[in-house]
């Protein structure tokens, strides 16, 4: 069996067995994220897995048992990983979420976590629906999609990548848990990001929510899919490097020294400009077309750390006498506000 760099096969990336619905999207977004573990080398020890209520939230049971892993309450996760992040910066920091943990009770948190470039991978497993409570609709459900009893929804949808655009995210990419070979590539420049990138993976409910009228079934989705950019990821090695072709690619170097290529479909989509993805986004979901791929990326704004200027050591390998200064010190801190 084939290993990878630290002589790990991609066994040794799983978890435990699944106990979600035959079937469900959730489930291939997991072997994605197995696959991209693997294939980046990532150390287990070193990856904490991060979620909060949900189908969703089982997701990080299913890969990496060697990782750490903290299930937080019902939309809480973001602000618990911003907080383990703030602990430990050398960790690897995979939240797993869903639209309705993400789009309702926690999205808040989630904006806050985006506000500050917490450096991780923010997956939302997007169905549309509360699976847990027999599939009512949720936050991200469009108007006119029709619930499994056939009654409409009437209220607008939140989006999350136009939220994270308007919010100034640093990577936001959406895809569809049924073209493995798009969302691998894009889960491998997430984890290789410098700050915040968040994934908002389209992964049908096969129990609530995969009929006729949905606009979150396997057969619209696969119906309505538009490609906006061919993903390839680079590994940061000079040989793979000087292979990269021209052909109209624009390639957007990561902060590790690794490289994301995109090839533009249409030619002049540039996922470095703001506002020109944000019109090229609302054009093409006025169509009723889920635009997929890596959509916008900026390598140039710091992270949580890097604009609170911490120590590059993880604060939980700080001896205790550093980290607090004592009585004293604290008491000439707050004079200087008297």
């Amino acid at each position: 069996m084939h290993r990878n760099e630290l002589g790990l096969t991609v066994r040794d990336y799983e978890g435990a067995m699944s106990t979600l619905c035959a079937g469900c999207g959730h489930d291939s977004i997991t072997a994605a994220i197995v696959r991209a573990c693997f294939e980046l080398s990532l150390a287990p020890h070193m990856i904490a897995k991060m979620s909060g209520i949900g189908c969703s939230s089982k997701t990080p049971t299913y890969f990496v048992s060697g990782a750490h892993g903290f299930n937080s309450a019902h939309g809480r996760m973001a602000a618990i990983a911003t907080g383990a992040n703030a602990a430990n910066r050398e960790l690897t920091y995979i939240g797993i979420s869903g639209d309705g943990d993400s789009l309702s009770i926690g999205i808040g948190h989630m904006c806050h976590a985006i506000r500050r470039n917490v450096k991780m991978l923010y997956v939302i497993e997007n169905n549309g629906v509360y699976g847990l409570t027999k599939g009512q609709f949720s936050a991200s459900a469009d108007i006119g999609s029709k619930s499994k009893r056939g009654e409409p929804n009437h209220l607008g949808p939140i989006d999350p990548i136009m939220l994270g655009l308007s919010l100034g995210a640093t990577f936001v990419a959406r895809s569809f848990s049924g073209d493995k070979e798009q969302l691998v590539p894009i889960l491998k420049a997430a984890l290789a990001h410098r700050g915040f990138a968040l994934v908002d993976v389209i992964s049908p409910c096969v129990t609530f929510n995969d009929h006729n009228g949905s606009t979150k079934s396997y057969l619209y989705t696969r119906n309505n899919m538009l490609k906006a950019t061919e993903t390839d990821f680079v590994p940061p090695a000079s040989e793979i490097l000087a292979t990269i072709g021209q052909n109209g690619a624009v390639s957007v170097a990561m902060h590790d020294g690794s490289v994301v290529r995109f090839k533009g479909v249409p030619p002049d989509y540039d996922p470095t400009d703001r506002r020109k993805v944000y019109e090229y986004l609302s054009e093409h979901q006025g169509d009723g077309e889920v635009v997929t791929g890596l959509l916008y990326v900026d390598e140039s704004v710091a992270d949580v750390h890097e604009l609170n200027g911490t120590p590059d050591v993880a604060l939980a390998k700080i001896p205790y006498e550093k980290l607090c200064p004592g009585s004293k010190t604290l008491d000439e801190l707050q004079a200087e506000y008297r």
